[in-house]
């Protein structure tokens, strides 16, 4: 098979470190782990398929991330890692890093460089928060509703999804603390700037698991970024959180009577991870996916198909219109002005360190 020119230079990366011999053998299959849905799709499109095609190798698709940390220390534990990259957030590869499950990752030299020949720590900047971490996209965590179930004052505010009285029916939230606690002490009054703060006593996480309890009765709890949109467009719930790029697609790909609300979006990361404890071969072959799939043209094709904005500044002026729909993706991006008026950015390391502790706390709560 002819080697690509990302295939050389990873195989030139892997020689040199001695994990693969000269001859450029990789695994011709590989797993790869992500969310599911729109995402999943958007990922297909832009980087799964053109490499697949480009390089004959056979990508299996796994909707695993949301539980990635779990099973990746089980899969270590039992010396049997079937994954070779991992789509995860910020938080996650942070965790995973310093449990030494993922792989340090040089970005000069295992990531490419831009079209102008900046080099990729430089094009990814303050996005590359763990030595083990590739980022993807910026991506916010936020609301939607029914257009047709919230009467005639649509909501403004994320405070809306505790305020049963003028907003009557069913919500939607993760069945995890992250966000969810955020919310709630900013709308019990804790100030953007505090949160953190308040959620690193054990005082504030109780205040913030009480004003949950307000509306405990009232939530249908999702685990997968597609529940949400489900439930909006059969009508079981009148608001609820999830990633905007699955409201963006539930919207205008599939005209659901939908609204969005922008006030308080949680701002994150996401991006992959290559386990560690991968063959030598399975190695090869995830770092050269991985310098195809995070390149400036690929990240800002991923855009063509979901509103998340792309990692790579380099990507950003590339970002176009949708794939199909042929509308301008940039007023659809969480950063764009318009949308990011008022924004809650996440704080990915108080999660790293806090989220084994809350998550216990939080899952024994819902329990009662």
């Amino acid at each position: 098979m002819k080697l690509t020119k990302t295939l050389m230079a990873t195989t030139a990366l892997t020689v040199a470190a001695g994990m693969v011999s000269a001859d450029g053998h990789m695994a011709s299959e590989m797993t790869i782990v992500s969310w599911g849905g729109a995402y999943s799709a958007s990922q297909k499109g832009a980087y799964h398929d053109p490499y697949a095609e480009a390089n004959g190798v056979t990508i299996i698709n796994d909707d695993s991330s949301a539980e990635a940390v779990a099973k990746l220390r089980a899969m270590n534990e039992a010396g049997n890692v079937t994954w070779d990259v991992v789509d995860v957030v910020a938080a996650d590869a942070i965790r995973l890093c310093d449990e030494g499950l993922a792989m340090e990752i040089d970005p000069d030299t295992m990531l490419a460089d831009a079209p102008d020949g900046t080099k990729a720590s430089e094009d990814f900047g303050d996005l590359l928060v763990s030595d083990c971490f590739i980022p993807q996209i910026v991506y916010s965590t936020t609301f939607g509703y029914r257009t047709d179930l919230v009467g005639a004052t649509a909501p403004t505010s994320v405070c809306a999804v505790f305020d049963t009285e003028a907003y009557p029916g069913k919500r939607s939230l993760e069945k995890r603390p992250i966000n969810n606690m955020e919310w709630a002490l900013i709308c019990d009054g804790v100030a953007n700037e505090d949160v953190y703060d308040v959620l690193a006593t054990e005082e504030g996480q109780q205040q913030a698991l009480d004003k949950l309890a307000t509306i405990k009765d009232d939530v249908i709890w999702w685990s997968a970024g597609a529940d949400t949109p489900q439930l909006l467009a059969d009508g079981e719930v009148v608001m609820g959180s999830t990633y905007n790029g699955r409201l963006f697609a539930a919207i205008e790909e599939q005209k659901q009577p939908i609204g969005m609300l922008w006030d308080a979006q949680v701002f994150d990361l996401d991006g992959w991870i290559i386990p560690t404890g991968l063959s030598p071969e399975r190695q090869a072959r995830a770092l050269d996916y991985i310098m195809f799939a995070t390149d400036t043209q690929r990240l800002a094709d991923q855009a063509q198909y979901i509103s998340y904005g792309p990692a790579r500044q380099s990507s950003a002026p590339l970002v176009g219109k949708h794939k199909e729909l042929g509308i301008d993706m940039a007023p659809h991006m969480p950063t764009d002005p318009n949308n990011a008026k008022n924004t809650f950015l996440y704080n990915y390391e108080f999660w790293a360190d806090y989220r084994d502790d809350i998550d216990a706390k939080f899952q024994a709560w819902l329990a009662k």
